[in-house]
């Protein structure tokens, strides 16, 4: 029970990053949000490995190059395209459609390394597709209506969730895997360093920042980043692969939540079904096969 309260609890403040990345969006530029966010991270998880007694990995040429395309795609590119895909959609919807993160996993390792699903997990990326399908449609209210904006801003959220896929599997390729803490040390240090000459481009200092997205982009920081972390591999220790990953489901629910409490959006009945079939999905994809 204390797994299950700790993991839930790392999959609220992902679903908060949801609702950080919709007011980042509408006051900061994007890359520039992303390096204040890592450049804030940075120095907590380098204290939290000197207290761990951990060190920096030392990779090979090949490994090196795996770490660096993770964090482009895991830290880099899903903050961005979540942050600019919220200009166009609500976080309610996007909530959700983050929540398809197990079935983009079980659909990226089909499509690119050749891992034939089996039938549940088919089943499971059927149901996420059809989720994200009336989330869309049901943007407009109780009438399925589909409307272009919210099309595209999804699409943009869908891109973000199948780069943090790619950073699982990905993972999965390392020669020597880098422990957890270790490895979100240097995903965190990487991604500083890949915003960072985009956030100059930018041009910050030109730009008038609203109080709420720089307050966004420490909760971001903080809460979600380090916070999460802590909370998940403290949970992750006292349960299984299959009972942590359950937990996920969390996400697209305390996203929805966040959305309605905090930035006082409407969900509609059509939505609702669509959160319905993400959850089956989580379930269909993370049970184990016995009690499917």
């Amino acid at each position: 029970m204390v797994g299950f309260a700790l993991c839930g609890a790392a999959m609220v403040t992902v679903g908060s990053t949801v609702v950080a990345s919709k007011v980042i969006g509408a006051g900061m530029p994007p890359f520039t949000a992303a390096a204040l966010r890592f450049a804030i991270a940075l120095p907590v998880f380098l204290l939290l490995l000197r207290l761990a007694g951990e060190g920096l990995p030392r990779p090979s040429v090949r490994d090196g190059a795996l770490l660096v395309t993770q964090a482009a795609l895991g830290s880099v590119g899903y903050m961005l395209l979540l942050v600019i895909g919220l200009r166009f959609t609500a976080a309610a919807d996007a909530g959700v459609v983050a929540g398809s993160l197990t079935a983009m996993v079980a659909l990226l390792a089909w499509a690119l390394l050749r891992e034939r699903p089996s039938r549940l997990q088919m089943s499971a990326i059927a149901l996420a597709s059809g989720g994200v399908a009336l989330v869309t449609a049901g943007s407009e209210g109780r009438t399925l209506r589909v409307d272009g904006a919210a099309l595209l801003g999804n699409l943009l959220v869908l891109a973000a969730v199948a780069c943090e896929a790619a950073f699982l599997l990905l993972n999965k390729r390392l020669r020597v895997p880098v422990a957890p803490l270790a490895l979100s040390t240097t995903m965190t240090g990487l991604g500083l360093a890949l915003a960072v000459p985009f956030a100059l481009l930018e041009r910050p200092w030109q730009v008038e920042m609203s109080h709420a997205a720089l307050l966004a982009v420490v909760w971001y920081a903080v809460v979600p980043t380090v916070g999460g972390f802590l909370l998940w591999y403290a949970g992750a220790r006292r349960l299984s692969g299959a009972q942590a990953a359950l937990t996920t489901a969390v996400l697209p629910v305390s996203a929805v939540a966040l959305a309605a409490s905090v930035l006082g959006e409407a969900v509609s009945l059509v939505q609702g079904f669509g959160m319905l079939c993400v959850l089956a999905a989580v379930m269909l994809g993370a049970l184990p096969d016995r009690q499917r």
